[in-house]
C-alpha cells in the first residue's frame, strides 16, 4: 500500500523554477546594470566635465542601488507558488520573470529621470548669470507715463 500512496503524490517542481528563476534574474540584473553602468558613465562624465571622478563616483552609488532594489526584490519574489505540472511550472515561472522585468522597466526609467535631472542641475550651474541692469526706473504708476510739462506761468503779486 505504501508503494500506491507515494505513486499519488505529485511531483514538485519548483525547485526547478527557482533555479531558472535565479539563474534568469541574476542574468538579466547583470546585464542591465552593466548596459546602464557603461551608458551612464558616459553621460555623467559629460555632465561633471570639471569633475570626471566624481561622474565615476555617482555611476557607480547609482548601478549598487540598482543592484540592490533589483536583487532584493527577486530574493523576496523567490516565495510562494505551487507547480506539481510541466505547464504550471511555465507559468509560475513567466508570472515570476515578468514582474521582475517590470520592476527592472521601472528601475531603468528611474534611473533615466535621475540622469535627466542631474543633467539639467549642471546646466542650470554652468548657466551664466543674468546680467546687471543697466538702468533704473522710478518707482509709482506715473514713474511709466509720460509727464506733461507744466505751463510756465508767472503769478503777479
Amino acid at each position: 500500500m505504501e508503494s500506491n500512496e507515494m505513486n499519488l503524490i505529485a511531483p514538485d517542481y519548483l525547485p526547478i523554477v527557482y533555479g531558472v528563476y535565479a539563474l534568469v534574474s541574476t542574468a538579466l540584473t547583470i546585464w542591465l546594470a552593466r548596459t546602464l553602468g557603461q551608458s551612464g558613465r558616459v553621460f555623467l562624465r559629460n555632465v561633471f566635465k570639471e569633475d570626471a571622478e566624481m561622474g565615476d563616483a555617482v555611476n557607480r552609488l547609482l548601478v549598487v542601488g540598482f543592484y540592490l532594489v533589483n536583487f532584493g526584490y527577486a530574493c523576496l519574489h523567490l516565495v510562494g507558488g505551487y507547480a506539481t505540472t510541466p505547464r504550471q511550472a511555465i507559468e509560475v515561472l513567466a508570472q515570476k520573470l515578468g514582474s521582475l522585468l517590470l520592476v527592472l522597466a521601472a528601475m531603468h526609467f528611474a534611473n533615466l529621470f535621475v540622469f535627466n535631472r542631474i543633467r539639467k542641475n549642471a546646466a542650470r550651474a554652468r548657466d551664466l548669470p543674468p546680467m546687471q541692469p543697466q538702468a533704473r526706473l522710478p518707482l509709482g504708476m506715473n514713474a511709466l507715463m509720460p509727464q506733461a510739462e507744466a505751463p510756465n506761468v508767472v503769478h503777479a503779486h
